[in-house]
Parts: C-alpha cells; sequence; structure tokens
C-alpha cells in the first residue's frame, strides 16, 4: 500500500503537471504564429517534457538510470520498446532527439499535447483502419527517416502490466522490413512507478535498458523476434 504522503504528492504533481501543460498552450500560439517550424515544435516538445521529469522527480520522487548508451546507432533507426506507462511516450523525447513517434490518433484530441504532436509531426495511427493504418505508418516511417529522424513504435499495441509477458503485434515485422534501417530494442520498467490506470506514482527508480542493435536486412519474423526476446530478458533483468 501507498502512504497517503506518497498519495498527496502524486495528486500535487498531476495538477503542477497540467499547469506546465497550459504554460505550453500559451507557447504554442507563438509557435504557430512563427509559422509552425517542426523543428522549433519539436524543441519546445522536448523543454515541455524536460518539465515533466523534474517535476516526477523532486515531487514524487522518481528518477530514471539509463544503461546500453553505447548501444545507439550513429544513423536513425527503428526503435522498439515495451510500454507500461505514460513515462516512456514523454520521456523518449529526450533519450532520442528529433524522434518521430507512432502513436495512437486519438492522442491528437488531448489539449496542446495533442497540438504538438501534430505539428512535430509524429505519426498518428487509427488502429481500426487495417491495412491502411500499415501503409501510413511505412510511408511516414520512410519520411522521417529520409529527413534524419529514428522512428520509435511501441509493438505491443497498447501498456502492458509490469510483469505481462512482451509480445509484439505482427505488423512491426512489415515496418521493419520496408524501412531498412537498424532495429533498436530497449526495455523499461516504469509501470512499477508510474502505476497503470492509478493516480497514485510510486517513488524509486526507473530502469532503462538500451539494448544491441539488430541491422537492417534481416529476416523479419527472426529479426522481430529476437528484439521481443531481448526485451523480456532485459525485463527479468531489471525487474
Amino acid at each position: 500500500m501507498l502512504g497517503a504522503m506518497q498519495k498527496i504528492r502524486s495528486y500535487l504533481f498531476a495538477g503542477l503537471w497540467t499547469l506546465w501543460t497550459a504554460i505550453f498552450g500559451l507557447v504554442l500560439i507563438v509557435v504557430i504564429a512563427l509559422g509552425s517550424r517542426p523543428k522549433m515544435v519539436r524543441a519546445c516538445t522536448r523543454v515541455w517534457a524536460r518539465g515533466v521529469i523534474s517535476l516526477l522527480k523532486w515531487v514524487v520522487g522518481i528518477t530514471h538510470h539509463i544503461d546500453g548508451l553505447e548501444n545507439l546507432p550513429a544513423e536513425p533507426c527503428l526503435i522498439v520498446s515495451n510500454h507500461q506507462s505514460a513515462w516512456e511516450t514523454i520521456t523518449y523525447l529526450l533519450f532520442f532527439p528529433e524522434v518521430a513517434i507512432i502513436t495512437k490518433i486519438e492522442l491528437l484530441k488531448i489539449p496542446v499535447f495533442g497540438a504538438y504532436l501534430k505539428r512535430s509531426p509524429m505519426i498518428p495511427i487509427d488502429r481500426d483502419a487495417g491495412t491502411k493504418a500499415l501503409r501510413q505508418m511505412v510511408d511516414e516511417g520512410q519520411r522521417a527517416l529520409e529527413h534524419g529522424r529514428s522512428v520509435l513504435i511501441f509493438p505491443e499495441g497498447t501498456r502492458q502490466a509490469p510483469d505481462a509477458n512482451v509480445e509484439f503485434k505482427r505488423g512491426v515485422e512489415l515496418l521493419y522490413s520496408k524501412l531498412n534501417a537498424p532495429l533498436l530494442p530497449v526495455a523499461m520498467n516504469s509501470g512499477r512507478f508510474w502505476l497503470p490506470g492509478n493516480q497514485t506514482k510510486r517513488a524509486g527508480v526507473i530502469r532503462v535498458a538500451i539494448l544491441p542493435s539488430i541491422p537492417a536486412g534481416q529476416k523479419p519474423q527472426e529479426a522481430i523476434k529476437a528484439a521481443e526476446q531481448h526485451v523480456q530478458t532485459a525485463l527479468n533483468q531489471i525487474g
């Protein structure tokens, strides 16, 4: 059970996060007036993300530790990560600057945050659109790589409980085969601190493991299965 003080800190964080995001609503007006240049939008989004991570540290007591930075490829790549909370969708903006995140289209409806996603631009996908969504992922993923941006996908499809087995959806195989970019697996255990479906957050250190990349051009099914196994193994180690 989490103590009363931790619950108070969590609700205080939620209020300050809302205020911080509202401030960036005002910044957005300036960004639009200046032409919504994507690099400017992404730079503003990283400032916002740094603020959220600082609030987590000083208000809630959540920090993070990264292993494997030496595994980051020099060229843009396809990043695949397990997904446990909103933490990684915020923090990965800092870990992987200029990244293009494949995300569900519903997030565009979130005030302020959705506008920044649209203007970054990220890659919003209608998951009910079937093959059309897959074509969009490939087309926009290729465009991002051509502009020097890595592409990030959470191939489990939705957030999972910390102890759930890692299972990547099949669509990521097509993405890997078409993008012709290195595959970078990432594992993290954010769900043990940013509790799924719960406003209360637990103080502690989120562990992130950036794993060795898998070269482009491998058999897609084998490459994705290897990435899935690497993420699962890392999760078993970091807890």
